[in-house]
């Protein structure tokens, strides 16, 4: 597993050892930032980025290298806080990205400072875990007005949408399915 595109294109990420972290692969990786890149008009440059069921952290260590100013990268694993930190030590990012220990769905007030501007969500396939961390998100005001969040599944589970995001598409890739979709309303709304 490497960085494949930036300034760190190439870098080798450390990987898990058990079953329990499912990485995006190097080559699903590289399609999701081509097609950010080329039909979202970039929207990784500057930006603040939320890496939620991090992992190894790639997702959001591909962004950084790509230009994106901050990440912040959860999962609740104590084996991926610690693949993810390790991985944001040997990259030389302590200073751009931040791993938190949090269960995405219950993720509690948004940390301060600017709201995320794009968010990468990869949870367990066949969970049911993505709808209630959108909804987390969502709630909280994590999220930008206009943000863009990419959401990882297994091909054919539906991803529940809450109010205030819309879907904008999916695209298939073997057994896993890709969701981009936008918020309209961002922290400007309350619940």
């Amino acid at each position: 597993m490497r960085i494949v595109g930036g300034r760190l294109k190439g870098r080798i990420l450390a990987g898990p050892t058990s079953q329990a972290i499912r990485p995006t692969s190097d080559r699903l990786r590289e399609t999701i930032f081509d097609i950010l890149t080329h039909a979202y008009g970039d929207p990784v440059a500057g930006a603040r980025v939320l890496d939620l069921f991090a992992g190894t952290g790639a997702m959001a260590l591909e962004a950084l290298s790509r230009g994106a100013a901050q990440a912040l990268l959860v999962d609740k694993s104590i084996e991926a806080v610690a693949l993810a930190r390790a991985n944001v030590a040997v990259l030389g990012l302590g200073d751009r990205a931040e791993v938190l220990r949090r269960d995405a769905a219950r993720l509690g007030t948004a940390p301060s400072g600017d709201a995320f501007t794009l968010a990468f969500l990869d949870p367990p396939y066949g969970k049911g875990l993505a709808g209630p961390a959108l909804e987390a998100l969502r709630s909280a005001r994590w999220l930008a007005e206009d943000a863009l969040l990419v959401v990882e599944e297994a091909k054919g589970v539906e991803v529940s949408v809450p109010s205030e995001l819309a879907l904008i598409e999916a695209r298939t890739y073997g057994d896993t399915q890709v969701a981009f979709l936008r918020s309209w309303a961002g922290r400007g709304k309350a619940d």
